[in-house]
């Protein structure tokens, strides 16, 4: 049997929206993602998927995101797939990792996020992800 091996990540999702959060909004994104907070940092893949506006009191989100990998020894895998709820102004949100593909095959853990920046006027946001995975 295949030794299970715990896994820390810290990618950085850039994220742009230019309009107001409402309930029932939808947004797709595919953003960079990368070792750093700045823009200019490395780009190791793309964080792709869907926010949904969930809450109709609190900028709470249904997130179903997948981090696509695109660099080195992680290329062509899908390191987690994330599914859950972000209340967005909540200092740290946390959400369960329900997968993942190709070297992160079975991936199960948690992914904690946390806003570094945001810009109301643009939609930019610059958003943190501590992601604990088992794997096989």
């Amino acid at each position: 049997m295949a030794e299970i091996l715990p896994k820390f990540i810290q990618p950085f999702i850039h994220s742009t929206i230019k309009s107001k959060t409402g309930f029932g909004l939808m947004v797709m994104t595919d953003d960079p993602l990368t070792e750093g907070p700045k823009l200019t940092s490395k780009l190791v893949g793309r964080a792709q998927g869907i926010y949904a506006s969930a809450s109709q009191t609190e900028v709470g989100l249904l997130m179903v995101m997948n981090f696509a990998f695109e660099s080195r020894k992680y290329n062509g895998s899908t390191l987690i797939s994330i599914l859950g709820r972000n209340t967005v102004f909540s200092k740290v949100r946390e959400m369960p990792v329900v997968g993942g593909s190709h070297i992160f095959r079975f991936a199960r853990g948690y992914a904690q996020a946390r806003t570094h920046m945001i810009n109301f006027t643009t939609g930019d946001a610059i958003v943190e992800y501590n992601v604990f995975v088992i794997h096989y």
